[in-house]
């Protein structure tokens, strides 16, 4: 019985080394992220975007002294607060976080689909499906257009084969989303990490101490002359 469980477990351990060795590593550069309207207008200001091969920083001024720092090795994606030194798990906070990831450039629903299972917003009735369109440029760079077929809707990606990462996400509601300015450098690590000082903050542990504390049990003080 040892020896099966120790092969299970050796099976299991070896499969996640593989599915992580065959992960798309994006290479190192940075970018500005523009969203436009269906009718092209810009909406807000740019983001930022840098990229580390499987880690991915973005700031955007929905969430003002705050990122949101994408690791696809676990795969994970949390918003950061320095300021609190606190983190917790995105979610569906930014769908940002799940578009803008490492893919790879022949098939990138995997990863897509991926992300959006730990937004927590997947369908599970069946799998993402991705079709390869034509060439096209994008932000003066190469690109190789997918669209993106998902129990839940269709988007369009148009994804350097080289950088392995897409350069515009086309949504179902019309948003457009886009990179520009794009810069190949170096990153500095401390940009993908988290300080061991900060602590993970979960909102469901608040929602529960609140439904179980005096403030939501105890019904509020009412005038006994009405």
């Amino acid at each position: 019985m040892q020896r099966r469980i120790t092969a299970v477990i050796a099976t299991a351990v070896s499969a996640m080394m593989a599915s992580l060795g065959g992960l798309a590593q994006a290479g190192q550069f940075s970018a500005e992220i523009v969203t436009s309207t269906a009718a092209g207008e810009a909406v807000g200001t740019p983001g930022k975007l840098y990229v580390d091969d499987l880690k991915v920083r973005i700031e955007i001024s929905d969430f003002p002294d705050s990122f949101l720092l994408i690791d696809g090795s676990v795969p994970a994606a949390y918003l950061v607060r320095p300021q609190s030194h606190v983190f917790m798990d995105a979610m569906q906070s930014s769908r940002l976080t799940r578009l803008f990831v490492p893919l790879a450039a022949d098939d990138p629903c995997p990863q897509w689909q991926t992300m959006a299972e730990v937004a927590g917003i997947a369908d599970q009735s069946g799998r993402w499906r991705c079709e390869a369109g034509g060439r096209e440029t994008i932000a003066g760079r190469a690109a190789v257009k997918f669209e993106a077929i998902s129990p839940s809707g269709r988007s369009a990606g148009w994804i350097d084969p080289e950088l392995k990462f897409p350069l515009k996400i086309a949504t179902e509601d019309g948003a457009t989303f886009g990179l520009r300015n794009i810069q190949e450098a170096s990153q500095p690590e401390d940009l993908f990490v988290i300080p061991t000082s900060y602590k993970k903050f979960d909102p469901r542990l608040l929602l529960e101490r609140l439904r179980h504390s005096d403030v939501l049990i105890d019904p509020p003080n009412q005038d006994p002359e009405k």
